[in-house]
């Protein structure tokens, strides 16, 4: 077994192999990368992105980035599309076959057919006098000068490269789109990435109690109404619920080390006037930037000037909002 200290020069002296790796593939951008780009933008198809072995791998995460992204694309696998997988091809499409060196057997036997069915042909290839380098129409250059395998042989640089040359295609893709946030919430609904896109501030504090008290009302009245509704505070309004003031835990300890006769004080006498406020259209995730950069844990959020209801830190917390 490898010492300790010869486990971590051999990761570090991986990842750097590979990052220089990328480096040389950024050399290879050229107008074919260009034409690619446009032929996808100009489609009323899908991109058909195939390949085999580690490189069918490469594939579906490519698939998966350009559909979530908005390009629409489908992942087919270079072995299944000569047994009958060929059928999911239609005309309008644009074909990107991975492989590092195209010359494979199950790639020598795909591209002729794919030829001619008409479509583009894009080649995503480490060998540039291989099969598939030359009878594709167009070339996105993945070579690379060893694996990080320290015998040469394990798939590990030229699939790293694949992946940079792929990610590089779907960020022109979606810059070229003008893909935007609400673009990206549309297709990432689920999970947190998904509520930091789309859940707005509204929506949590309607899940919340609303606790509100008048100017006038008595110390004893605040405190019963922060401690039944648990979210650390009470807001105080005027007969049209509008906002004068906020009460928090911290204003409770603040009155009793300043005042040392309680019993004649009023909801206005301990107040914290222009709470910080958010709109409940605002998303939630701004509501987090807000907590954070204030250092407070509730937040009002208002219906233009009017009461809405407050955000607790630990409600943001919940949703996975982080």
């Amino acid at each position: 077994m490898k010492s300790k200290i010869s486990i971590i020069e051999s990761a570090i002296s991986t990842l750097q192999l590979e990052a220089a790796a990328i480096l040389n593939v950024a050399k290879n951008i050229n107008a074919d990368f260009e034409k690619v780009v446009n032929a996808i933008l100009k489609i009323d198809g899908r991109v058909i992105v195939t390949g085999i072995g580690k490189s069918a791998i490469i594939a579906q995460k490519i698939v998966a980035s350009l559909n979530s992204t908005g390009t629409p694309a489908i992942f087919m696998h270079a072995a299944d599309a000569i047994h009958g997988d060929l059928g999911m091809i239609q005309k309008n499409d644009v074909v990107i076959c991975l492989s590092k060196s195209g010359n494979t057997p199950e790639i020598k036997v795909l591209i002729p057919l794919l030829k001619l069915s008409g479509n583009l042909l894009v080649g995503m290839v480490g060998e540039l006098n291989s099969f598939l380098a030359q009878h594709a129409d167009l070339i996105l250059n993945t070579a690379v000068e060893r694996e990080a395998c320290p015998h040469n042989l394990a798939p590990t640089t030229s699939t790293t490269a694949q992946l940079a040359m792929g990610d590089a295609l779907v960020v022109c893709l979606l810059e070229c789109r003008d893909f935007n946030e609400k673009d990206f919430a549309k297709y990432h609904p689920g999970g947190s990435l998904g509520k930091k896109l789309y859940l707005k501030a509204g929506d949590i504090a309607r899940s919340n109690e609303k606790p509100c008290i008048k100017p006038s009302a008595s110390v004893k009245d605040v405190l019963i109404e922060i401690s039944k509704n648990r979210l650390g505070a009470v807001v105080v309004t005027n007969d049209n619920d509008k906002v004068l003031g906020i009460i928090t835990d911290g204003d409770i300890r603040r009155m009793l080390e300043n005042f040392s006769n309680i019993e004649n004080l009023i909801a206005e006498d301990i107040m914290g006037t222009n709470p910080k406020n958010i709109q409940h259209s605002e998303l939630a995730v701004h509501a987090l930037e807000m907590l954070k950069e204030n250092n407070i844990t509730q937040l009002l959020v208002l219906e233009k000037d009017t009461y809405f209801g407050i955000i607790h830190l630990h409600d943001l917390l919940k949703e996975g909002i982080v």
